[in-house]
């Protein structure tokens, strides 16, 4: 039998990589795709959703880091997410989650006074983006 180098059972996660090659344990982010922090997200279908259906909560922050922003509705960067039908199943999940971590959730027509607003199917197509998250690719 051959003898066999001590380099051959080394610990792989204690080797270093070459300068300029990733290690164990790095990752790399393309710059397309790291996001721009004041970026919002907008439904581009820009329609009136007045008459449509929103989630009312107790008022709830941003969970950005540094972003004031306060929500009484459910959101997604910062747009009341609405639905077209009082009894469509993801809004009637949404308010389920909202009650089960507290949030007291209210199924109300939308008006425009609560502010703007993006229907939850658009958001969806779009991947899901929230204030200073990506959402699902």
């Amino acid at each position: 039998m051959e003898s066999e180098t001590s380099s051959e059972w080394d610990d792989p996660f204690e080797q270093e990589a070459p300068a300029g090659q990733p290690g164990v344990g790095t990752a790399i982010v393309a710059d397309e795709e790291l996001l721009e922090d004041e970026e919002l997200w907008s439904d581009d279908e820009g329609g009136d959703h007045s008459g449509w259906f929103c989630v009312r909560t107790d008022p709830f922050p941003c969970p950005a880091p540094a972003c004031s922003f306060v929500a009484d509705f459910m959101t997604a960067a910062h747009l009341v997410l609405v639905w077209q039908e009082r009894d469509d199943p993801n809004l009637l999940w949404h308010a389920q989650r909202a009650k089960e971590v507290g949030r007291n959730p209210r199924v109300v027509e939308y008006e425009s006074s609560f502010g703007p607003s993006a229907s939850y199917y658009a958001w969806e197509a779009a991947g899901r983006p929230v204030h200073g998250i990506r959402g699902k690719s």
